[in-house]
C-alpha cells in the first residue's frame, strides 16, 4: 500500500517577536533582575534567534558507524542518552552484577514545598525499601516529587510520535531536550537509565481523581518509548513522519527494552478509585513486558477510609496491616527477582509470537 501523506493543519502560528520577547522576559519577573536588564535583552535576541531558525538541537555531530545513516547529525545529547542505555543495559545482563531495585514513589507531595508535609507515598515506600535492603538489594529511590520542589526539575509531556509510527518514536526519547522551544532541563534521561539498571521496580502512589497523579503519569507516558520504541533516529532523518510510516508498513518488529524485569505496585486512596488505579498500573506493566511479583506484590488500599484529610498520617501509622503488606511487597519483590536471576525460576508461560503486536 501507498505510504500516507502526514495529515496537516493544527499547528500553532509561529510566535512574533513582541510576544516571543513577553513571554521570554516572564522568567525574570522578579525586580532583582533589573540590574541585569541589558545582558537579559541580549540573551533575549539570541532565544529568539534560536526559536525563529527552529535550533532544536544546535549541538550534533554525524551518526557515524552503526547507525542506518551515518552521515546524519545526530544531537550528542541523545548520543550520550543512548551511550548510557547501553552500558546500562550491559550492567542489567551482567549476572556478577549485584540485584538493583528502582522504588518509585509517584506522589507529588512532600514538605519542602506548598503542603509542607511528606506524603503517605513516601512512608510506605520506605518499608518496601527497608526489605529490599534486608536482602542485600540495592536500592535507587526515585521521588517524583522531586518535579513540584527542586529548581528546574521537569519531565516534558509525551509528543505521541507512536501515534503517527512507532518508528518516529525513538528510544530513548529525541523530542526533547528542544533548545528552540526552550524545553530543556528534561529529567527523562536520568530516569531511562535508572529504569534500564533495574532488575526490579517497585511503585508506590496514591490515587488523584482516580488515576495516577500528573507527576507518575508524565514519567509513564515518556516511557512509550520503551516498548517498541526506534533506537535509530537516523533510520527517521529525525522527525521525518513519511520516512516513519513507510519503515512500520513495511513491518516492525516493536522491541520491548524493558522485558525482563520484575515489578511490584501499591495503590493507596482515602474514598474511591484504587483498584482502578492499580489495575491501570499493572495492566501497563504487564504490557511492556515486566513481570509481576506475584498477587501480595499487587495491591491497592484505602488508608482512612472517608476519614479527614487532616489525620491521615495518623490513620497511617495505626494501620499495622497496610505497613505489613507494604513490606511484603518488598519481600516478595525481592524472593521472586533472586531467584529469577539466579535461574532457579521458569516462567509458566513463555511469551507466543503475537499476531498483532504493538
Amino acid at each position: 500500500m501507498p505510504t500516507p501523506e502526514p495529515r496537516k493543519g493544527q499547528a500553532p502560528g509561529h510566535l512574533d517577536r513582541d510576544e516571543f520577547g513577553r513571554r521570554f522576559r516572564e522568567s525574570y519577573a522578579d525586580p532583582a533582575f533589573g540590574a541585569e536588564k541589558d545582558a537579559i535583552s541580549r540573551l533575549e535576541v539570541i532565544a529568539w534567534h534560536a526559536y525563529d531558525e527552529g535550533r532544536k538541537s544546535p549541538v550534533t555531530r554525524k551518526a557515524g558507524p552503526g547507525y542506518a545513516d551515518p552521515d546524519y547529525d545526530l544531537s550528542v545529547e541523545w548520543i550520550d542518552a543512548r551511550e548510557r542505555l547501553d552500558r546500562a543495559q550491559q550492567a542489567w545482563s551482567d549476572p556478577a552484577q549485584p540485584t538493583r531495585a528502582l522504588v518509585i514513589c509517584g506522589s507529588p507531595r512532600n514538605d519542602g514545598t506548598c503542603p509542607g508535609e511528606m506524603s503517605k507515598s513516601f512512608r510506605l515506600a520506605g518499608l518496601v525499601q527497608e526489605k529490599l535492603h534486608a536482602a542485600s538489594i540495592e536500592v535507587d529511590f526515585l521521588d517524583l516529587s522531586l518535579l513540584t520542589s527542586e529548581y528546574g526539575r521537569r519531565i516534558h509531556p509525551c509528543k505521541a510520535c507512536v501515534s503517527t509510527a512507532m518508528p518516529l518514536c525513538h528510544w530513548p526519547c529525541s523530542c526533547y531536550p528542544n533548545h528552540s522551544l526552550n524545553q530543556t532541563q528534561d529529567w527523562m534521561n536520568e530516569i531511562y537509565e535508572r529504569w534500564v539498571r533495574a532488575h526490579a521496580v517497585v511503585i508506590v502512589t496514591p490515587v488523584h481523581w482516580y488515576q495516577s497523579p500528573s507527576t507518575l503519569k508524565l514519567m509513564i507516558d515518556r516511557l512509550v518509548c520503551a516498548d517498541g520504541g526506534n533506537p535509530d533516529p537516523t533510520s527517521t532523518h529525525g522527525k521525518t513522519a513519511k520516512e516513519a510510516k513507510a519503515i512500520e508498513l513495511a513491518g516492525w518488529d516493536y522491541p520491548k527494552h524493558l522485558a525482563g524485569r520484575v515489578y511490584g505496585v501499591l495503590v493507596h486512596g482515602d474514598v474511591a478509585g484504587i483498584e482502578g488505579a492499580r489495575r491501570g498500573l499493572t495492566d501497563w506493566l504487564d504490557w511492556m513486558g515486566l513481570i509481576d511479583a506475584g498477587r501480595q506484590a499487587k495491591l491497592d488500599r484505602f488508608i482512612g477510609y472517608y476519614e479527614p484529610y487532616a489525620t491521615s498520617h495518623d490513620t497511617l501509622d495505626a494501620d499495622e496491616a497496610v505497613q505489613q503488606e507494604a513490606r511484603n511487597i518488598g519481600e516478595r519483590v525481592a524472593a521472586f527477582t533472586g531467584a529469577l536471576r539466579r535461574g532457579e525460576l521458569k516462567l509458566k508461560s513463555a511469551r507466543a509470537e503475537d499476531p498483532r503486536p504493538k
